[in-house]
């Protein structure tokens, strides 16, 4: 029996998304056999310093990718939202799962929603686009960094006193913990990230036995939706950790992509859509992204990528 060896980072969430993926695969092709694997990432590792100062280049991706280039490996499970939008040559994403809620969440131990949460509110989030768009909500907010697993931070959340912290509501799901959410975060006040609420698999783009496993548990919606998103932000030249955000929504054969570039304090905001056919979801995300740059976007990325050095 052929077995195809699935590769993970460790963390309790991405172990659940690469046994969801492994269930999945099983049910449709019982002739293989499936493995899972973990390999600890550089952003594993790291968990004392912000994300957006160790740099974003593939920090939880390039040990999985060297390891199918390898072929000690068939194919990644990644959240998208980790995955750069330049893949190593020799390496696709074969297949983008059905997309969980995209959007962000707070969790309150004190049960506050997110309007009902005090002056100067203590608030923890790992993204600088939470943190710029939360700002623009409410200049008044204290932001911390926050990382580590969603264990690690609830228990931060709590052993620091938090008001509440803001998660992807994708991996609260996932994880069983939906009574924890105090507040579902709508998409006027935060837009998602990048690819957030789906797994992509990565594999080699000459493996056409692979492509073909992996093909039956591809959501259109979900690729050419992320598509779009993920040429936006190639476009604009930004990485995984800088503030920017999108969303592609589907009716039908057509697309609505919002895109969204922010300062850091979340003083400046830029913020569009455009609608077109999702055949077209690569050029869609390009448009959009001129766009922004006709209207400021680059000074801001600019002036983002200084402050961060």
């Amino acid at each position: 029996m052929r077995e195809i060896v699935i590769g993970t980072r460790d963390s309790a969430l991405a172990l659940w998304q690469a046994r969801w993926v492994e269930q999945e695969l099983k049910k449709h092709w019982p002739e293989y056999s499936f493995r899972v694997v973990d390999i600890k990432t550089k952003g594993d590792k790291i968990l004392d310093v912000a994300l957006a100062k160790i740099g974003d280049k593939g920090l939880f991706t390039k040990e999985l990718e060297v390891k199918i280039l390898d072929r000690e490996i068939d194919l990644a499970v990644h959240s998208m939202k980790d995955v750069p939008t330049m893949l190593p040559e020799g390496l696709i994403i074969g297949a983008m799962c059905r997309r969980e809620d995209p959007g962000d969440v707070l969790v309150s131990h004190k049960g506050y929603r997110l309007a009902d949460l005090p002056p100067g509110a203590k608030v923890g989030t790992s993204s600088l686009r939470r943190r710029a768009q939360l700002l623009r909500y409410r200049p008044d907010f204290q932001l911390y960094d926050i990382r580590g697993n969603l264990n690690t931070r609830l228990a931060k959340m709590e052993k620091e006193d938090f008001d509440g912290i803001i998660l992807a509501a994708a991996g609260v799901k996932r994880l069983g913990w939906t009574e924890k959410i105090t507040d579902y975060l709508s998409y006027d006040v935060c837009l998602p990230a990048v690819g957030q609420g789906s797994i992509g698999i990565e594999c080699r783009g000459d493996d056409l036995e692979v492509l073909k496993i992996i093909r039956v548990i591809n959501d259109q919606d979900a690729f050419d939706g992320i598509t779009a998103e993920r040429a936006f932000l190639r476009k604009l030249e930004g990485g995984c950790q800088i503030p920017i955000g999108a969303l592609g929504e589907m009716e039908q054969e057509s697309m609505t992509l919002h895109g969204l570039v922010a300062s850091l304090d979340g003083s400046t905001i830029l913020r569009d859509k455009i609608t077109g056919l999702r055949s077209e979801a690569d050029q869609l995300g390009r448009t959009l992204a001129d766009r922004l740059i006709d209207a400021g976007a680059e000074k801001i990325l600019a002036d983002v990528r200084e402050a961060l050095e």
